[in-house]
């Protein structure tokens, strides 16, 4: 190990749900410090998917959102003997979290013409349901994954 390990940071719950994942989220989706921009934001498009979907629990909707989206393996470049490998890894779970909550941003930010409480709602609202660019990220990545499942013994 070259350096020592990143000091792990507690991230508070939100206020509204008392949820430490919509808290992490919020803080994702936060620019130039601005929370309470983001909190409304997120809560808004909470109201969205619980107005779209008809359903009374929108937190429930988004952790379902978060568990489809959610990658089981991953691929990590590893340097043997000159050449480097794609060596498939299984992702641990808090990691797993943070990579679909940053998929579902920035795959919302990337649509244009609409405000960012109706994108964000529509990725959660695609990967709810199993579909979007999210959901086809999370595929291609255990595709890679699968494909390069021969490197696997060069995992350490």
């Amino acid at each position: 190990m070259r350096r020592r390990k990143a000091q792990e940071r507690e991230v508070l719950a939100d206020p509204k749900y008392n949820s430490k994942i919509v808290g992490k989220f919020i803080n994702m989706l936060m620019i130039k410090g601005k929370k309470s921009i983001a909190e409304k934001i997120i809560y808004e498009c909470f109201d969205k998917v619980k107005e779209q979907l008809n359903e009374p629990d929108a937190i429930k909707v988004f952790h379902k959102a978060i568990d489809n989206v959610r990658p089981r393996l991953e691929v990590k470049p590893r340097r043997v003997g000159g050449a480097t490998y794609q060596v498939p890894i299984e992702v641990r779970q808090e990691r797993g979290t943070s990579i679909a909550l940053r998929w579902i941003r920035d795959f919302a930010r990337t649509k244009k013409g609409k405000p960012m409480q109706v994108k964000l709602a529509e990725e959660i609202i695609a990967a709810y349901k199993g579909e979007g660019s999210a959901i086809k990220k999370r595929d291609d990545t255990h595709k890679m994954a699968e494909s390069n499942k021969a490197f696997a013994h060069f995992r350490w």
